[in-house]
């Protein structure tokens, strides 16, 4: 914007870190972060498969139990690799190429679980309902994510149409969409909980949570299109590949956007249903440590409502680190980068190369040196408020921080997206195009944007994922409470 040259321009210093963030955050970053999930909604449900299911009256085989999530998991991965053959751009429409992969994975999935189901529980068909509603929140989620998102949409284009009067009423409609996101995907969530729960109880929500991430392999693959796609629209500008190709990577961009978009709202949904089916293996461990048949967290306790603040605060608190490293490192690029346009003689004339490892490094360093404080947040807490104010305590700590987490992250990330694809919107030639008042103020929204749908949101995931399994592993520990009250 300063200068005055296009996003991709090689003559920008930061433009390589750009592309390397992309790959870093949007595929090695969200490949672990759904990963993480995809393990952890396993080892919840052999967790609570260890413990014993009772079904209806029915008594669960444990070593079936605990298998069969394994079993579920493997099915999986065959329902998305078929699946990858479905995807296809007949008819010209990029968003259904890509969406008809998923669907047929889902559908293959749900009549593999049916047939598994039958097989190894016979007697509780239920198991094959809390997969089945998993599957189904999963892709409503996306579908919620992808009407928010898109830039063929009319929250996006009404995102854009805002900036018409400015970078304030840009960002302003960006956080009252990113706000209204929230809905369907609560909803989802709760309706398979209710579901799950009715059919095959605490071990139910674990295996919605599974049947969610079960095709994973093609939902991974959609999110990691999206930087794919960036990165080659960036290559075609670096490049001088002409208005043809770069057009073309640019309508290829928008869709990258909405299926990294979808990819985080996923992410997003299966983090919290996860989180839910960790909170119910620690439960059942804590009922089996204090010899009764089920844990009830009393929220009117003092202790679990001192945890329920604590847990509710975490996800804010851990947002503003995380928004705060971005700002630091950001600013410290912005240096470098004005540095060098002004020291490297004939940079902006294209006769000189800039520094692009210099930009790397800053970004680098920065990245790990900033999620220290985070990283022992998520950690640490868990663990102190358990030994100190005891178990049931602690069950309220994740209960708050799985909910203001899951919120705030759904927000965060649609908000994000929505920014992101208005500025393309504009980009197209709406309202003007490049260069005019509107699409410098949807730049602005962008930058405001990038640290909540990159870092803050879904780094979220992680933070109620992790102080969940750090309460199961550590369970054993928290005997009577340090503090009695």
């Amino acid at each position: 914007v300063e200068q005055g040259i296009p996003e991709d321009d090689p003559r920008n210093p930061a433009v390589i870190a750009d592309n390397v963030g992309d790959n870093v955050g949007d595929v090695a970053g969200m490949g672990a972060d759904l990963f993480e999930s995809y393990v952890d909604s396993i080892i919840a449900t052999m967790a609570i498969g260890f413990a014993g299911v009772i079904i209806g009256g029915v008594t669960l085989d444990k070593d079936s139990a605990v298998i069969f999530p394994l079993i579920l998991a493997a099915v999986g991965i065959l329902s998305s690799l078929i699946g990858t053959f479905f995807v296809g751009t007949k008819g010209g429409d990029l968003h259904m190429a890509l969406n008809k992969g998923i669907f047929a994975s889902a559908f293959i999935m749900a009549i593999f679980s049916y047939g598994l189901t039958i097989t190894i529980f016979p007697d509780n068909i239920g198991i094959f309902y809390a997969t089945l509603v998993g599957l189904v929140a999963g892709i409503t989620i996306g579908l919620s994510t992808e009407y928010y998102t898109s830039d063929k949409k009319k929250p996006t284009q009404e995102i854009a149409d805002a900036a018409n009067t400015g970078a304030g009423t840009n960002i302003i409609a960006g956080l009252s969409v990113g706000m209204l996101s929230t809905l369907i995907p609560v909803v989802s969530v709760c309706i398979a909980i209710l579901v799950a729960y009715k059919f095959a109880g605490l071990y139910g929500i674990s295996i919605a949570a599974v049947g969610m991430l079960s095709t994973l392999g093609i939902t991974l693959a959609t999110d990691t299109y999206g930087p794919v796609a960036d990165n080659a629209a960036g290559i075609a500008e670096m490049a001088h590949m002409g208005g043809e190709v770069r057009e073309r990577c640019e309508e290829l961009d928008a869709v990258g956007n909405t299926t990294a978009a979808i990819g985080k709202g996923f992410a997003i949904g299966s983090a919290a249903l996860t989180a839910l089916a960790l909170l119910s293996a620690y439960t059942t461990k804590i009922s089996e440590m204090m010899g009764v048949s089920e844990l009830i967290i009393n929220i009117t306790a003092p202790g679990v409502m001192v945890g329920l603040f604590i847990g509710a605060l975490l996800p804010f608190l851990f947002s503003s680190f995380t928004m705060k490293a971005v700002g630091n490192s950001a600013f410290e690029i912005v240096k470098e980068v004005r540095r060098q346009f002004k020291e490297i003689p004939g940079l902006m004339e294209g006769t000189a190369k800039p520094d692009y490892d210099r930009c790397i490094d800053i970004s680098t360093t920065a990245a790990l040196h900033e999620m220290i404080t985070p990283g022992l947040l998520a950690v640490l807490t868990p663990v102190l408020v358990g030994y100190v104010l005891g178990p049931e305590a602690l069950g309220g700590l994740l209960i708050g921080s799985i909910t203001t987490g899951f919120l705030l992250a759904v927000m965060m990330s649609n908000a994000g997206g929505a920014w992101d694809n208005a500025k393309k919107y504009i980009e197209k030639g709406n309202f003007g195009g490049k260069g005019t008042p509107a699409h410098k103020a949807a730049v602005v929204g962008d930058t405001v944007g990038d640290p909540l749908k990159d870092t803050s949101g879904p780094s979220l995931n992680i933070l109620i994922k992790l102080m969940s399994i750090v309460a199961l592993v550590f369970a054993p520990l928290f005997g009577q409470p340090l503090l009695i009250i």
